[in-house]
């Protein structure tokens, strides 16, 4: 018998109840919390940006107005003769060229050997090897300072003590940089890898015209954390490097530190400075990085 012999609606045609309103309370209750947490969170960002504040304002100011309680926030006189006159006080143009090369140089190494060595762990199987990445990883927790002496003690027997070229071996191998790609490399199908061996691609072509194309996000994301690590790093040439001409922005800027005194004003304009050069590459990768980092296990 039919619905409409029946004088029955079609159960098609009966249309679903409607979804109750979410109470009043609840609502405001949730909106309360979001406001909450965008408090909390500016709060948060401005603490971290009151330091950056800080050195900027102090890069145009004298040394004698920096450290002065309360911090004054707008100087009577902004000197910005500061950014001209550091220039002609220190080698700054070699400083940054140095800072520059050893970035760049490392940053392309430790791109090129934690790719191809995190697609050997992530995508070709042969025995021991997640003991073997396992054992890799580990190194990771073990202190730069437990091995510094025998690496100096290497470097120095090898001749390369006071050279680029010791820190660019020494940093072109990172762990964390092979976890990073492998960790990313395993949310890519192996179909992908398994169609490309039938076809005749060797591993190195299924590497570099398959796999590479598709990690544009972790490649950027480790090129972006070992180019800042790099510009930043202190240690490695304070132990490496003596020689002037072969110092970095990071020495380079203790040229200000006397033995009694120090030109922090100087100081401050050489850190402003010495900030661009990251804020350009992070200004450019972000949106790279930040899908890198959500997409490696690392979120």
């Amino acid at each position: 018998m039919s619905a409409t012999m029946t004088g029955r609606p079609p159960l098609d045609a009966v249309e679903p109840a409607p979804t109750p309103p979410p109470s009043r309370r609840g609502s405001t209750l949730r909106t309360a919390g979001q406001v909450a947490l965008h408090a909390v969170l500016a709060v948060l960002a401005i603490a971290v940006l009151v330091p950056f504040g800080w050195m900027l304002v102090s890069s145009v100011k004298l040394d004698t107005e920096v450290f002065t309680v309360p911090i004054n926030w707008i100087p009577d006189e902004f000197h910005w003769d500061n950014f001209t006159r550091i220039w002609s006080r220190i080698p700054l143009g070699t400083y940054l060229g140095n800072s520059l090369f050893l970035s760049v140089t490392i940053t392309a190494l430790q791109v090129l050997t934690g790719s191809f060595a995190a697609y050997g762990f992530a995508k070709v199987r042969f025995p021991g090897r997640d003991v073997l990445f396992l054992a890799y990883i580990a190194t990771i927790a073990v202190p730069w300072q437990a091995y510094m002496v025998p690496q100096y003690i290497i470097m120095e027997k090898a001749g390369l003590v006071n050279t680029h070229l010791s820190l660019i071996l020494l940093q072109a191998f990172s762990a964390f940089g092979v976890f990073l790609m492998r960790q990313y490399y395993l949310t890519i199908p192996d179909e992908l890898s398994e169609a490309a061996r039938l076809d005749g691609l060797s591993e190195y072509a299924i590497w570099y015209r398959i796999i590479l194309p598709l990690s544009k996000p972790a490649l950027a994301s480790l090129a972006l954390l070992t180019f800042v690590n790099t510009w930043n790093d202190y240690m490695g040439p304070f132990i490496y490097l003596t020689d002037n001409d072969l110092w970095t922005v990071q020495l380079g800027l203790r040229s200000f530190v006397g033995l009694y005194d120090a030109e922090y004003a100087m100081i401050m304009t050489g850190s402003v400075l010495s900030v661009l050069p990251i804020l350009i590459v992070f200004l450019l990768g972000q949106r790279y990085f930040v899908r890198g980092i959500a997409t490696s296990g690392l979120k």
